[in-house]
């Protein structure tokens, strides 16, 4: 069974820095692509930023010259850079990868890191 990890989540001032990881459990060798995303209280899941195979990133706008999402294929990990916080980025954060391990196709989340961004 693969498993995703997030790490990294804590509490952070306007204007601060955060970076968070995510790591699958095991080597997966065709991944498509994977992305963070975020779910604040009462609101829905949306997603943040997402990084294709090829290396392609995607940013919301509410993100974008803030965020910066990276992989190191070598560690199996996903990086979510995140600067200039603001309160608004308060939300559990969720990595989630689609891929395949052999023939199995893959759509696995992570169980969540929070994100609380407060004076």
């Amino acid at each position: 069974q693969v498993q995703l990890v997030e790490s990294g989540g804590g509490l952070v001032q306007p204007g601060g820095s955060l970076r968070l990881s995510c790591a699958a459990s095991r080597t997966i060798f065709v991944i498509n692509s994977v992305g963070w995303y975020r779910q604040a209280p009462g609101k829905e899941r949306e997603l943040v930023a997402a990084i294709t195979s090829g290396g392609t990133a995607n940013y919301a706008d509410s993100v974008k010259d803030r965020f910066t999402i990276s992989r190191d294929n070598a560690k199996n990990t996903v990086v979510l850079q995140m600067n200039s916080l603001k309160l608004e980025d308060t939300a559990v954060y969720y990595c989630n990868l689609l891929g395949y391990l052999g023939l199995r196709y893959l759509d696995l989340w992570g169980q969540g890191t929070l994100v609380t961004v407060s004076s």
